[in-house]
């Protein structure tokens, strides 16, 4: 019996040691995220400022999706609609992204360090809950 509790800890053991030796959540030029719906995975980006940043976005929803950083200082609730003058608001966007589809692109993270709303922009998507939040830090000399 004890023999066969061993076996059974080991594996538990190796995932939580390999799980340690992820990434470290500090800022990267480079990010994944998921998109379903109705939540961005992961919800919190760092990335360094004035960097180009490569975002790969795969769609796993049933529904299309899109994807907007909003500029500093600007920032919607979830009662309000996204209309023109959140896009003229707009740090970034991303074009729509349908059900499946995974879309691989750049942009220049905002020079300025802080934190920056990302939304779906697609009509009723904010209401429920997609949103969530691009930290910007200062680039390592």
């Amino acid at each position: 019996m004890r023999r066969h509790l061993h076996i059974a800890i080991l594996p538990v053991m190796f995932v939580l040691i390999l799980s340690g030796c992820g990434p470290s959540g500090g800022p990267s030029t480079s990010i994944s995220m998921t998109m379903t719906d109705f939540t961005f995975l992961p919800n919190t980006l760092t990335v360094p400022a004035g960097e180009e940043i490569t975002l790969k976005v795969t769609n796993s929803g049933a529904v299309a999706h899109d994807f907007m950083i909003m500029k500093l200082g600007h920032e919607l609730s979830s009662h309000e609609h996204v209309d023109e003058n959140a896009h003229a608001n707009a740090y970034w966007e991303q074009d729509l992204l349908q059900a499946g589809d995974t879309l691989q692109s750049t942009f220049m993270a905002p020079a300025e360090p802080g934190e920056y709303q990302i939304l779906c922009g697609v009509a009723g998507h904010l209401a429920a809950g997609m949103v969530g939040r691009l930290t910007v830090v200062t680039a390592a000399p």
